[in-house]
């Protein structure tokens, strides 16, 4: 059996995925103004920032920084999970069970990855901006709505047209899905 270790670094910046039980939803865009209240209300408890995030039919991705002296980003998630999965039973969206009976909306675990340098970070947002892209979701990746790249645009960050002329390849090193 693999033994999973997390990385927890006080005040770490971290790149993180956390998808649906079902691939198939589109759950998180159908209801994403009951997503955003979670993050909303999880960042008020146990603060952190957002440095980038898009959020896709069925999965999310989110870069995070946490504050001093705080490496507890597993708490953070299952906040945000817990949150978002009981406003939506409670708008009278079904939601299976599982065998437990619990909810059984996201997948058990997310996936994190510790951002180690700016090139990182870079890389990082690049692969988050351009990611409904990636997905046949759109064209280019400001036609996508749910993407912090529209807050980099407004802060002169990244140019209008970033990822719909060919600048980049897309790939980002992953291997072939």
């Amino acid at each position: 059996m693999v033994r999973y270790r997390r990385n927890f670094v006080p005040a770490g910046t971290f790149f993180f995925t956390a998808t649906l039980d079902d691939r198939r939803s589109s759950v998180l865009i159908d209801h994403v103004d009951k997503l955003r209240g979670a993050f909303r209300m999880t960042r008020v408890e146990r603060p952190f920032e957002i440095d980038a995030i898009v959020i896709l039919p069925d999965h999310l991705h989110v870069i995070m920084t946490l504050p001093n002296d705080d490496a507890d980003f597993p708490g953070r998630w299952r906040r945000i999970k817990s949150l978002f999965t009981h406003r939506l039973a409670a708008s009278g969206a079904p939601i299976s069970r599982n065998h437990r009976g619990e909810f059984a909306l996201w997948q058990r675990r997310f996936w994190e990855h510790t951002i180690r340098n700016d090139a990182d970070f870079e890389r990082s947002a690049d692969y988050i901006h351009f990611n409904p892209v990636k997905h046949g979701l759109v064209s280019s990746p400001t036609d996508w709505p749910y993407s912090s790249l529209h807050r980099y645009v407004r802060a002169g960050l990244l140019p209008a047209d970033w990822g719909g002329t060919g600048e980049i390849d897309g790939n980002f090193g992953e291997r072939g899905e």
